[in-house]
Formats: C-alpha cells, sequence, structure tokens
C-alpha cells in the first residue's frame, strides 16, 4: 500500500428536508488499500458514495478523488472511478460480449482495442464459457462479475463496490471476493467496500469504517479498533462484535 490519499472529505454533509443524511463526514482512503465501508441501512454509505462520485451535490463540506473535486470535475472523476450500485442493470437480450462492447463504445475505446480488452475481461471475472449467452439467463453471480468487468473496462484507479456479494451463494460470494482481493494485490487498485457481511470484510479489509445515523464514529484496522474498545489482550474479536460495540454505545 502507498501512504498516499486516494481518496479524502472534511466535513461532508448531505441534508434532505432538513435531515442529515451524512453529517459532517472526514475520511481518509489510501491509495492501494481495500476499505470497509460499513453500517447499517439508512446510515449514509450510499449518500457517501454518490457525492464522491459527484452525482448528488453536498449540502456542505468537500471531497477529493484522484485529487479531483467530484463538485466540478465529476467527469474526470467518473473516468477515474468504477462503481458498481447494489442492483446491477444490464440489457437482458444482450450476451456478455455485447455488452462490454457497448460500455466500451460509451468510454469512447476504439473497436479493436475493445475486442482485446474484453476477452481478457471475461477471462478475468471466469465468464469466458458463457460469454455468448444471454445476460438474462445469467445467476446473479454471474451477473455481478459481469458487472465487475464492466466497471474496469476503463482501468480505473478506484473501485467502488456497493454490496457485491449481496443474495449470492458461498461460492458465487468466494469468487466475488477473491476477484476483489486480485484487483487489489495485482493491479495496486483501491477498494471501497460497501457490505453487511462483516466476515467478508474482515477476511480481505485493512482498514474499516463504522458509519451509524449519518457519522463516521470510528475508522481504523480491525486490531486498532478492537484494542479501543476491548483493551489489549490475547483474546482476538471478530469485525460483528466490534461493530455491535460501537453500535449499542450510539
Amino acid at each position: 500500500m502507498a501512504d498516499e490519499n486516494i481518496i479524502e472529505t472534511q466535513g461532508l454533509t448531505k441534508n434532505y428536508n432538513h435531515q442529515a443524511a451524512v453529517d459532517s463526514l472526514s475520511l481518509l482512503v489510501q491509495e492501494g488499500e481495500i476499505f470497509g465501508f460499513l453500517g447499517p441501512n439508512g446510515a449514509g454509505k450510499t449518500t457517501t458514495l454518490l457525492m464522491l462520485l459527484g452525482l448528488t451535490l453536498p449540502s456542505a463540506g468537500s471531497a477529493a478523488v484522484c485529487g479531483l473535486d467530484p463538485v466540478r470535475q465529476a467527469k474526470e472523476v467518473k473516468r477515474l472511478v468504477g462503481y458498481l450500485p447494489e442492483n446491477v442493470g444490464f440489457y437482458e437480450d444482450m450476451d456478455s460480449v455485447q455488452s462490454l462492447e457497448y460500455i466500451a463504445d460509451l468510454n469512447g475505446m476504439a473497436q479493436g482495442t475493445a475486442s482485446d480488452k474484453i476477452w481478457e475481461l471475461l477471462k478475468e471475472v471466469g465468464l469466458t464459457d458463457s460469454a455468448n449467452k444471454k445476460v438474462g439467463t445469467y445467476s446473479r453471480g454471474m451477473r455481478q462479475r459481469l458487472g465487475i468487468a464492466e466497471v474496469l473496462i476503463k482501468d480505473p484507479k478506484v473501485l467502488f463496490l456497493d454490496e457485491p456479494t449481496l443474495g449470492l451463494d458461498p461460492d458465487g460470494a468466494l469468487r466475488i471476493i477473491e476477484l476483489i482481493q486480485s484487483l487489489n494485490r495485482d493491479k495496486n487498485m483501491t477498494v471501497l467496500l460497501s457490505s453487511h457481511n462483516l466476515h467478508q470484510v474482515q477476511k480481505i479489509s485493512h482498514r474499516v469504517g463504522i458509519m451509524i445515523k449519518g457519522k463516521m464514529v470510528a475508522t481504523g484496522s480491525i486490531e486498532n479498533l478492537a484494542a479501543e474498545k476491548f483493551g489489549v489482550g490475547e483474546e482476538e474479536y471478530t469485525l460483528e462484535e466490534i461493530y455491535m460495540k460501537y453500535f449499542q454505545e450510539v
């Protein structure tokens, strides 16, 4: 991991009808790390991701992604960030090659370059054997892997993944987790991972942040957060135990 911050926010706030969905968020994510972004439904995680992408404007505060301002440089930010939302949409009557050709065209890629890249990505996400099958026939796990291929086609520096393993069987979830790890390890890709699956987050994250009621109540490595809440000792604590300790105290 590098020591450079690739994501920074200061006092980032989003209000809806005088209610703070995100309340004065200050966050640092280092280049090359997997950062687990935790919190219950309605905590403000997705709203934060949308502000970082320039898809919704903050009510106050500031943010920088890859050194760019998502408010004034939203197009530049989107070129460098790949975003996989919780529910990925596809054209059901396209196969995976056609889907990726469409995304490549939207990103202005030359046809020859795109073709090589598409087959490279299909191999990377394990879909070469299903490349010519209609996406409408894909399982949820296959759709998630195709979604990751779509966000990778522009070679992003950062990945925002919102519940990438939700609804997957154990084998499908493991394949997604292993893919995230390989992207981080082999390409030094920074990953902001929002998930309710604390076991998975603990397995792959370098650091985590816990967000509750719009506020970031804790950030750090799992070891440091455990020491903060339970003291230093020989006993090891799971991320679920740490998370519940913070949650009960808010």
